[in-house]
């Protein structure tokens, strides 16, 4: 079942710290946030933008969403590690919340995998401000969630409306405007297609 609150998460990070952010991020953060009733469902390294960290996660509503994330960053996990990645970030608050597009476009709850050093392939996410044709290879399309942030503390964007696809198999090239190419991280747990 396609979870029905979605984030978008892009991060720009302090140049030259992707590495430590990732592996904080993996080692630390990810099984806690599955744990709290999040699940973590892709993490990636954008291709084309070195201090680039994209990922997403997901809710099963608006009202969970307030309280476990208010569960986990008032909790002694991210007490401990938020100091840790805090200073690998420049900027969090590149962020859309969406719901799924229709019935079975979304994603559902993915466990995490055990590390895998090549997970392979490639995941393109496109941001688009109308629906436009389905893509090679799509896999998930999602839309602007219009509901208010239920937790403020984490900015999302607003005034916008969007058009987010997932695809694998054909790919462009770098530069595709509100297009971003991504490579999973080792624990990501949506993987790519072929490059």
């Amino acid at each position: 079942m396609d979870l029905p609150v979605v984030e978008l998460r892009r991060y720009t990070l302090v140049p030259g710290r992707r590495e430590e952010m990732i592996s904080i991020f993996e080692q630390e953060l990810m099984d806690p946030q599955q744990a709290a009733g999040m699940s973590v469902l892709g993490t990636f390294r954008d291709l084309d933008e070195p201090d680039h960290f994209v990922w997403m996660r997901g809710f099963s509503d608006m009202a969970t969403r307030r309280r476990v994330l208010t569960d986990f960053y008032s909790g002694p996990v991210w007490k401990q590690q938020g100091p840790r990645i805090r200073p690998t970030m420049e900027d969090t608050d590149d962020v859309y919340l969406l719901r799924p597009a229709g019935p079975g476009t979304g994603l559902g709850p993915l466990p995490l995998p055990a590390p895998d050093p090549s997970p392979g392939g490639l995941v393109v996410v496109r941001v688009r401000p109308d629906a436009g044709p389905a893509d090679p290879g799509e896999f998930a399309r999602f839309v602007t969630e219009p509901a208010e942030n239920t937790y403020p503390a984490l900015p999302i964007r607003t005034g916008v409306s969007v058009v987010v696809t997932l695809s694998r198999g054909a790919h462009p090239g770098p530069g595709e405007p509100g297009t971003a190419r991504l490579v999973p991280t080792a624990r990501s747990p949506l993987r790519g297609g072929p490059a």
